[in-house]
């Protein structure tokens, strides 16, 4: 009996430090993406940064560990600037990582080839 309760404890302890491994965390998706950088909308187009903006983009950059992870937020961010010209300031786009102090492999732009980010 003590064997079998020390055993179920062991798998317990196992799914809770697979739970809490950053491993674990999901995957970089559009969805998420826009629910991070969606308080950038005003400074988008050509109102001013603000805080939750900037801690969205850190939120984005910092879930983007993979390469695989920054190809698909570039995609995101890339197909949100296509299906927003006219509406954003472009220039905004390819400046909002920097404005933060964020370091991203690529540039928002409705033209960045994503496939070669690396």
């Amino acid at each position: 009996m003590e064997v079998k309760n020390h055993a179920r404890m062991l798998v317990c302890l196992a799914v809770m430090v697979a739970l809490l491994s950053p491993e674990s965390e999901a995957v970089v998706s559009c969805d998420r993406i826009r629910n991070n950088l969606g308080s950038c909308l005003g400074y988008l187009r050509g109102g001013v940064i603000t805080s939750p903006c900037c801690a969205g983009v850190r939120a984005v950059a910092s879930s983007a560990r993979t390469t695989a992870d920054r190809r698909v937020a570039c995609r995101c961010l890339v197909a949100a600037a296509q299906s927003m010209r006219g509406i954003i300031d472009l220039g905004n786009a390819a400046r909002l990582p920097r404005k933060c102090g964020v370091n991203i492999p690529y540039q928002i732009n409705p033209n960045t080839d994503c496939s070669r980010v690396i």
